[in-house]
């Protein structure tokens, strides 16, 4: 008998299925890991709603399933025009 893929049940709790807004993310890595800080900037300020810590071959997986999706979009619907970056400059602050 042929090895059958393991199904894997996730379950996603209800405060993190509603998903929160983003228009901004910050990322830094060190040899071990990425950072990904998801930010709402309303200027003058912005606050971080999510921090995600991903692996290197984790976050390599995640930009080109990123890119792949992109494509499939602008496949779809249309070419993405990015305009101008909605936030020149951000600098964090911890409390």
């Amino acid at each position: 008998m042929a090895n059958q893929p393991q199904q894997i049940q996730v379950k996603i709790p209800d405060e993190v299925l509603k998903g929160v807004y983003a228009n901004l993310v910050q990322i830094a890595h060190t040899k071990e890991e990425f950072v990904l800080d998801f930010a709402n900037v309303m200027p003058p300020q912005g606050i971080v709603n999510a921090r995600v810590y991903l692996s290197p071959a984790h976050a390599k997986r995640l930009a080109k399933a990123l890119l792949d999706n992109v494509g499939r979009y602008e496949a779809q619907f249309s070419k993405i025009d990015e305009g101008p970056s909605p936030v020149p400059e951000v600098g964090f602050k911890t409390e």
